[in-house]
C-alpha cells in the first residue's frame, strides 16, 4: 500500500457549540481528563513549535507539566535551542494529538519564563535521576559520543550522594499563553468539527471553521 492510500474514517464522536465550555481552558481540562480516562499513552505530549528571529521554524515534541488561567505550562533547559529561540521570538505554537480518541487541540500564544518558585517546585518534585540529568545535559550541544554523558553522570551521582541537588540556574518552565486554542474532533468524510476559541480582551470569542 502506497503513503497516498493511507486512510481512516473518523466515526466516535461530534463537536457541537452548544456542547463545548464557553472556557477554553475547562473545555481543555475535560478532554485532557477523557484522554487520562482512555489510558492514552503520555495524553500531555504535546509538539512545541517555535521560530527564529529570523522566522526559521522548528518542532519537537514536550511534555505539558502545568495549567491553570494563565497558560500552559513545559520545562527545559533554558540553554537549549528551543530556548534560545523562545527568548529572542516569544510566540509558540502547541499541538496535542489524541489519535485514540480522533482528537486534536492546536494553540497560539505568546512565551514567557515561568517563576523561579515554579521552577523550584517542579524541579524538587521530580526523581534523582531526573534532577541529576539536568546538570549532566548540555541540551542541542554537539557531544563526541555517549561516554561524556554517562561520565558526568557518574561524577554527579557520586557528587550529590548525600546532599539535596538543587536546580540548575540554566533549567526552567516557560508558560504559552494562549490567544487562540482550536478543538478539533475527527468526523465521517472529512468533514471535520473545528471550534476556535480566540481571546477578545478579558473574554473568548467562539467560532465554527471549515475543514
Amino acid at each position: 500500500m502506497s503513503i497516498a492510500d493511507l486512510r481512516k474514517d473518523y466515526t466516535l464522536q461530534a463537536l457541537s457549540e452548544t456542547e463545548v465550555d464557553p472556557d477554553p481552558f475547562k473545555q481543555f481540562q475535560y478532554w485532557f481528563d477523557q484522554a487520562l480516562q482512555a489510558q492514552i499513552p503520555e495524553p500531555n505530549a504535546m509538539t512545541l513549535a517555535t521560530a527564529s528571529k529570523a522566522g526559521i521554524p522548528s518542532a519537537r515534541v514536550v511534555l505539558l507539566k502545568g495549567l491553570d488561567d494563565r497558560g500552559f505550562v513545559f520545562y527545559t533547559n533554558y540553554e537549549s535551542d528551543k530556548s534560545k529561540e523562545l527568548l529572542e521570538n516569544p510566540h509558540a505554537a502547541l499541538v496535542f494529538l489524541w489519535a485514540e480518541l480522533e482528537r486534536q487541540i492546536r494553540i497560539v500564544g505568546s512565551v514567557e519564563k515561568v517563576s523561579n518558585e515554579e521552577s523550584d517546585a517542579y524541579f524538587y518534585s521530580r526523581p534523582v535521576g531526573s534532577r541529576l540529568s539536568a546538570w549532566a545535559s548540555y541540551q542541542s550541544r554537539v557531544i563526541a559520543n555517549r561516554s561524556i554523558l554517562e561520565e558526568r553522570l557518574a561524577t554527579l551521582q557520586c557528587q550529590y550522594e548525600h546532599q539535596d541537588i538543587p536546580r540548575p540556574p540554566h533549567w526552567g518552565g516557560f508558560r504559552v499563553r494562549p490567544i487562540a486554542l482550536e478543538f478539533w474532533q475527527g468526523r465521517s468524510s472529512r468533514l471535520h468539527d473545528r471550534l476556535r476559541y480566540q481571546r477578545q480582551g478579558d473574554t473568548w470569542t467562539l467560532d465554527r471553521l471549515s475543514p
